[in-house]
């Protein structure tokens, strides 16, 4: 982003290092304070009530307790002087102002950034891709918490690259390492013809609570919430810490205690969702009001915060403490916090929720509004050029509302077209290399990062992503859309477990010498919603070169053998065991 720091700059900056390394004093990482204070003071109680029952923090801890990562920009700011490489204490450090440094599998950082409800204007999406570009590898990539990741900034580009995003109303503060993620929403929240409530408000609630409350920041491990409304396009709500689920409570419905409940629009809330460890969130039979979902939310963060476990990253998130105490005695600590009791229903009498529809965040679809839509692009596994960004922004701009919508799946929506416009919309999406229209593959094909710009990743799972679809797609006519999520490590940052076909990546020995290529170890009948499940293991150490052929003879095997046409994916692989199913694929590969 050029030389950002004039020359008095520079010598302000060298002599504050130089000072600040004179009186820097870091206290001794099992040093036990008499009685924290401040905004950071549960963290510090938490961390004294580990070692005074003789047990040894983890080294994220330890770093957090030496130096609070939000009071180290300034030293980020001076090593980016001389574009330093970050040491691991100060890579976790940089996390809580939005940079990761992803060496070795590039060396340089990457962003993300906070969305709340993943919703920007144009000019906000215009604005980040002239900044990816200047300060970084010119494309951004959607994630699956429909957020942004700029990715290849030197690490002299890395504090003007935040501080350039702050300038057009855009944070990455606490985006990463131990604090609360970007806060995920229903994706047509307002526009949808079938959703229950608008949870944009909520979702902002809830983000700018956390941003101006220190105490939200410091956690023992990361924490995802969600809030979905019932629109079409599905959330993941369930795959969270905290899932906030609408539900419709009818006229005269009773709690347990007998007292009466307002009919209308709840959330219902689901704890304990992690699905990189094979767990969805659980319903608590809990509701809780729209308008206090911040307060319930804040609250059972205060409870991670005392009793997350602060020695081993392992078991560090809130599914663990649920594990050990039971929704029971947690739900009465988060009401002690609170001062009330909360509001409980059987599930029985809450109707049910509006099916998904999977193909929503993909074409022309009609709002709520008369004769306005919204239009679904395809992005290639979630990639896309800036000057495609700026082409897109130009669009939502002129054609419609003003709003980009990322959404969970990776991919995009452009919303509030109105019916006169849809021609010329289509039209400038498809001269800018994108698309509004995509096949049953494409339409739930997930990948993230994979080894090109993730260190823990063992395969290029966006390169394999699309060499899946470019073999099934002229071989295979799906019926209905199926989800293909392709994940590089054990972080499952790409879900693999909720999958139809899930694959997590593995290096493959191939020889007697040893010799390893790039491969996956092969999942399949996953879901999410009230169709959720685990993906069971089928294959394992499939190479790269070979996963393609692989998902050809499973979808084969499923169209010639599901027991009607109506029968998904899932439901198919949950009918077979995993013996009859590799039966089934090696006729179809074989044929």
């Amino acid at each position: 982003m050029g030389d950002v720091f004039s020359p008095e700059q520079r010598r302000w900056l060298e002599g504050f290092a130089s000072g600040a390394a004179a009186v820097r004093v870091i206290p001794a990482p099992n040093s036990q304070p008499a009685e924290p204070t401040g905004p950071d003071a549960a963290h510090a109680k938490a961390q004294n009530r580990t070692l005074a029952e003789g047990k040894k923090l983890a080294d994220q801890e330890k770093w957090k307790r030496a130096e609070n990562p939000f009071e180290s920009y300034m030293r980020l700011k001076i090593e980016a002087l001389a574009g330093t490489k970050p040491k691991p204490e100060d890579n976790f450090r940089w996390r809580y102002h939005g940079l990761f440094y992803v060496a070795p599998a590039q060396e340089s950082y990457m962003c993300r950034l906070r969305i709340p409800n993943g919703i920007l204007t144009h000019w906000q999406f215009a604005g980040i891709a002239d900044i990816a570009e200047r300060g970084g590898g010119g494309y951004t990539h959607v994630t699956t918490r429909a957020n942004l990741q700029i990715r290849e900034i030197t690490p002299e580009n890395g504090p003007p690259l935040l501080e350039a995003l702050t300038d057009i109303g855009i944070v990455s503060r606490g985006s990463g390492a131990d604090n609360i993620r970007n806060v995920t929403g229903t994706a047509t929240a307002g526009i949808d013809p079938h959703e229950l409530i608008d949870t944009r408000p909520h979702a902002r609630d809830w983000h700018h609570h956390i941003l101006n409350s220190r105490e939200m920041y410091g956690l023992p491990r990361k924490f995802n919430v969600a809030f979905d409304g019932g629109g079409a396009i599905a959330t993941l709500e369930d795959t969270n810490d905290i899932g906030f689920q609408a539900v419709a409570v009818p006229d005269g419905s009773m709690g347990p205690d007998g007292v009466s409940i307002a009919p209308g629009v709840w959330y219902r809330l689901a704890l304990g969702g992690i699905t990189g460890h094979q767990d969805f969130a659980r319903d608590t039979g809990v509701i809780v009001k729209p308008e206090d979902a911040t307060l319930v939310a804040d609250a059972i963060v205060r409870v991670f915060i005392d009793h997350g476990d602060r020695t081993n990253r392992n078991k560090a998130r809130l599914k663990y403490v649920l594990d050990a105490w039971g929704f029971a005695k947690f739900l009465v600590a988060v009401e002690a916090l609170l001062g009330k009791t909360l509001t409980r229903i059987d599930a029985a009498l809450i109707a049910p929720r509006p099916a998904y529809d999977r193909m929503a965040h993909v074409g022309v679809h009609p709002q709520k509004q008369a004769g306005l839509n919204w239009i679904g692009i395809v992005l290639p596994t979630g990639k896309m050029t800036c000057a495609q960004m700026r082409v897109l922004a130009d669009i939502s701009r002129s054609c419609g509302d003003g709003d980009i919508r990322l959404t969970v799946w990776q991919n995009l929506l452009i919303s509030g077209v109105p019916d006169a416009a849809l021609a010329e919309a289509k039209t400038r999406i498809e001269a800018s290399g994108l698309g509004w229209e995509t096949t049953p593959i494409r339409a739930g094909l997930i990948a993230c990062t994979g080894n090109q710009g993730c260190k823990f990743a063992a395969s290029d799972t966006k390169r394999h992503a699309l060499a899946i679809a470019d073999h099934c797609e002229p071989r295979i006519a799906l019926d209905q859309p199926i989800n293909i999520h392709l994940t590089g490590c054990h972080n499952s940052c790409a879900q693999h477990y909720i999958g139809d076909i899930g694959l997590i990546g593995a290096k493959v020995t191939i020889n007697d010498d040893g010799d390893q290529v790039e491969g996956y170890h092969l999942h399949v009948g996953g879901g999410y919603g009230t169709d959720a499940g685990i993906a069971r293991l089928l294959y394992s150490d499939v190479t790269a070169d070979d996963v393609p052929v692989r998902v050809e003879g499973l979808l084969r095997a499923y169209l010639d053998h599901r027991s009607d046409p109506a029968e998904g994916f899932a439901a198919f692989a949950r009918r077979h065991d995993p013996d009859q199913l590799r039966a089934l694929v090696a006729a179809e590969m074989m044929a």
